[in-house]
């Protein structure tokens, strides 16, 4: 199984991401972790996980399919079209780092994976959470989704009736792991 990229940003949505890496550990999916700078500051601000000791506590544990990479080594593996993956997922995403994929500027390792990836012809899964949303905002968002990205924002549904924030938070990581195509089944779906 190819690895799935993973970056965590600065946008505000931890649970969002702390969800997806649990259920990527508990199913042994090869996950490649990138978390920026920004990512450890909201990881901390909204969970109170310092680093990558407590990620790896609040998410399972085991993390024999994590590689953690450091988004200051635009050189690593994610880097690399030559490096195959299953895709990316940025979540959440920052609208900086919207911005960044929709004009290539490859600052960090997560804006290299992610250009390498659209250049790859793999799938970009761009999960932001900003409201509400500017001119600039809504245009980056059209670029990287002309680009080929798909923007999945965080924002849950209510037909299921959730009965807490563990739901909605499952329901938007349910959307990711569907775009992924991964057959991991974490939420109820739509019974018309």
């Amino acid at each position: 199984m190819l690895p799935v990229v993973l970056a965590i940003t600065g946008a505000s949505g931890a649970p969002y991401a702390v969800r997806l890496v649990e259920v990527l550990v508990r199913n042994r999916v090869p996950t490649w972790l990138i978390v920026s700078s920004h990512g450890w500051r909201l990881l901390q601000e909204e969970t109170g996980i310092a680093d990558e000791a407590g990620l790896r506590a609040a998410t399972g544990g085991d993390w024999a399919a994590v590689t953690v990479f450091t988004d200051q080594d635009r050189g690593a593996r994610p880097a690399s079209g030559s490096a195959p993956t299953a895709g990316m997922v940025i979540c959440p995403c920052s609208m900086g780092t919207v911005a960044a994929v929709a004009h290539g500027t490859s600052r960090s390792l997560v804006e290299r994976a992610a250009d390498v990836t659209l250049k790859e012809r793999r799938k970009l899964i761009l999960v932001p959470r900003e409201t509400p949303l500017s001119l600039v905002h809504l245009r980056n968002l059209t670029a990287v989704t002309e680009a080929g990205a798909i923007v999945l924002p965080a924002a849950p549904g209510f037909y299921h009736r959730p009965a807490g924030i563990p739901e909605l938070v499952d329901f938007i990581v349910q959307r990711v792991l569907d775009q992924l195509g991964l057959g991991i089944e974490i939420a109820p779906r739509w019974q018309g």
